[in-house]
């Protein structure tokens, strides 16, 4: 029960980081660039306060694994702030965590690690709700950039879940991959040009990096030793749904039946895959 209770605080993380990058991107004016890179910023800071804070010894930073999640990290915040230009809150988590999904599954059977065939039914249900969403109809059209870019964002999300299985450090893994991840936004800004930084917007990102993305990751790396692989890919299917409510809630993002009938689809693909894990 308190594993439970983690992963859906952390879930929540997951979708307010949805919510925040699309106000301040599509309703504050922030270029998507900077929004990036305050954020990345934001989240390095609080997470090194917190390593300073603690009396164990600080990470190692120069190191393999931190130069891949940091290139991982990196491409799911450019990609993740760039979609949200033309998505809105539900469809891009939607579409994030679907790709993940998929990822990891194909990673579990690379691996040749057994998979309970509730499990596939499970993943496959939910797969379902997030081809009843994307699929075209005419009157709903998803817009082909932002599609893509989350796409990018979800591959770059599932390698950095899975580089956080064997942490024995959550927060101090998270801290260094931050801090390595700076720079690389920092350069994409730069080369796209800086853009207008409207106070309000400056607000939403340093939360946005500082709690929803710097603490939800570091508590995401700690719970992930605690998961199967394939079920820390079930359970993030649960952040769309999160995200399309709120959005709904927040931001007036319209309800259609679509979005329930996709949500719906979703979180009992997830409740069958549970199944399996009891």
């Amino acid at each position: 029960m308190r594993l439970f209770a983690l992963v859906a605080l952390i879930m929540c993380a997951f979708a307010s980081n949805s919510i925040l990058n699309r106000i301040g991107v599509a309703m504050q004016g922030m270029d998507p660039m900077d929004f990036a890179t305050i954020r990345t910023g934001a989240g390095a800071a609080m997470l090194w306060l917190l390593v300073m804070l603690r009396k164990s010894a600080r990470p190692a930073i120069l190191t393999p694994r931190r130069y891949a999640g940091a290139l991982a990290l990196a491409v799911y915040m450019v990609g993740f702030s760039w979609a949200y230009i033309t998505l809105d809150a539900g469809l891009g988590a939607l579409i994030l965590f679907g790709v993940l999904q998929i990822v990891v599954f194909g990673w579990a059977v690379v691996e040749g690690g057994h998979i309970p065939l509730l499990r596939w039914i499970g993943a496959a249900i939910a797969l379902t709700g997030l081809a009843v969403l994307l699929w075209p109809n005419g009157a709903t059209q998803v817009p082909i950039s932002g599609a893509v870019f989350m796409s990018i964002a979800g591959a770059a999300w599932a390698v950095y879940t899975l580089l956080g299985r064997a942490e024995a450090d959550p927060l101090g893994a998270t801290a260094s991959n931050f801090l390595l991840c700076l720079p690389l936004v920092a350069a994409v800004m730069i080369g796209t040009g800086i853009g207008d930084i409207p106070a309000p917007a400056v607000l939403t990102a340093i939360i946005a990096g500082a709690i929803t993305s710097g603490l939800g990751y570091a508590l995401w790396y700690s719970a992930l030793p605690s998961l199967p692989t394939t079920i820390a890919g079930i359970a993030q299917l649960s952040v769309p749904v999160i995200a399309v409510a709120a959005g709904v809630l927040f931001l007036g993002e319209p309800l259609t039946a679509r979005l329930v009938a996709a949500g719906v689809l979703v979180l009992g693909g997830i409740a069958v895959s549970l199944m399996a894990r009891r």
